[in-house]
């Protein structure tokens, strides 16, 4: 992949990063629940999301699940599924304000947000077909494709940690500025709608003909 091809993949994977969905949700949900420090952990989940949709195109299971009508179906309902039972946690949260849900007990583990992070982006056939479409107009096709994929999960990376960063510390410096019972409480309910209208767009996606 030569300079200019990657100059132009750069600025698509800002749009990618920046373009609002469940990713997004899933961010701002871990800053306004456990403060930025332990809710950025999510975003390193989302990530591995990421790079495992890529391994799977890579390796050619990404043209199986955009063929194959079982395969997508599958793991479509599977993301629906996953994206449902988060909103539903989201919405029965605790009420309590920021400075408490952070400190010791109920809060997630580093490693729950980041298995967390993980599913949202991993069972979710729409990046798949999306990394299908995208990443194949950024190959040299006459040079090896290893490292050129390796480059583009880099990038990938890079924009997305950045984005979702932003993401999260908006929710945890911004909204939970609201430090009180109530106002968490609309909160939560405000994002467990979200993740549940995430889970729903998700079921009526369909790959491009």
């Amino acid at each position: 992949m030569n300079l200019s091809t990657w100059l132009t993949f750069f600025l698509a994977a800002w749009a990618i990063s920046l373009s609002p969905g469940a990713g997004a949700v899933a961010a701002m949900s871990a800053g306004l629940n456990h403060g930025f420090q332990r809710g950025y952990m999510l975003c390193l989940g989302l990530v591995l999301g990421i790079w495992t949709q890529l391994l799977v195109v890579a390796v050619g299971l990404g043209a199986l699940v955009a063929a194959s009508s079982t395969a997508f179906a599958f793991i479509k309902w599977a993301g629906v599924a996953y994206l449902v039972w988060l909103g539903l946690a989201q919405w029965r949260a605790a009420s309590a304000p920021l400075a408490v849900s952070t400190g010791p007990g109920p809060a997630a583990s580093p490693w729950q947000l980041v298995l967390r992070g993980w599913g949202v982006n991993t069972v979710n056939p729409k990046g798949t077909v999306f990394l299908l479409a995208v990443v194949p107009q950024f190959l040299d096709l006459g040079q090896p494709l290893w490292p050129q994929y390796l480059v583009i999960g880099a990038t990938l990376a890079f924009t997305d940690l950045v984005v979702m960063a932003g993401y999260t510390a908006l929710a945890a410096k911004v909204l939970a500025a609201l430090q009180s019972g109530a106002r968490m409480r609309s909160l939560n309910r405000l994002f467990g709608a979200l993740f549940v209208m995430a889970g729903l767009g998700l079921a009526t996606f369909k790959p491009a003909a």
